[in-house]
């Protein structure tokens, strides 16, 4: 695991499958950061193989990061959001863990009893539980806990209102500053 240096940063890496014959250094150590769409920690980093950016921590380590992400995901999916939606919903938590130490004791305990739960249930860690049924039962276990509703409660906003979110979902925002609906598709149902 990864020690808790101020300013680590998180780093996932896409994974891009070479023709065959022709695969450069980069390509091969991608390649080799990427295995089966895991994740894995480095010294300061985390690298993923389905995203290429990277996302600098101050409070929790990359680990945490990356359990984080991969709980945000569990409880809100959508197969279109790209990892890095996600981890920009979770890095609230990051920001309030360097402020205060109480919560981020909580966010750390919640993260060690998911990852002690996964280790219950035959898996190394929480992330590294493969089928996302796993997780979902372990999220379902803790559900009426602190940590999972603080978790749970804070991507209600600091996911679905990503701008990048709403381009994917469709919305287009507040009407508002334009008029308002009424005169900008309120009545325009063409499929009835």
């Amino acid at each position: 695991m990864v020690g808790t240096n101020n300013n680590q940063t998180i780093e996932f890496v896409r994974r891009q499958v070479p023709e065959a014959g022709k695969m450069t250094r980069r390509q091969l150590l991608k390649r080799g950061l990427g295995i089966s769409g895991s994740l894995m920690l480095g010294n300061g980093f985390l690298a993923a193989s389905n995203a290429a950016w990277a996302l600098e921590t101050r409070a929790l380590s990359p680990g945490a990061m990356a359990t984080l992400v991969q709980m945000a995901r569990d409880i809100y999916p959508h197969d279109r959001f790209g990892d890095e939606l996600y981890a920009v919903a979770v890095k609230g938590h990051d920001a309030r863990a360097a402020e205060d130490a109480d919560y981020k004791a909580m966010i750390e305990s919640g993260i060690a009893s998911l990852d002690e739960m996964a280790r219950a249930n035959g898996h190394e860690s929480y992330v590294g539980a493969g089928w996302e049924t796993d997780r979902v039962a372990i999220l379902e276990a803790i559900s009426g806990e602190a940590f999972f509703q603080t978790v749970r409660g804070g991507l209600v906003v600091s996911l679905y209102n990503q701008h990048e979110v709403w381009s994917i979902l469709g919305y287009e925002g507040s009407s508002f500053e334009k008029g308002g609906y009424l005169q900008r598709g309120f009545d325009d149902v063409n499929w009835l």
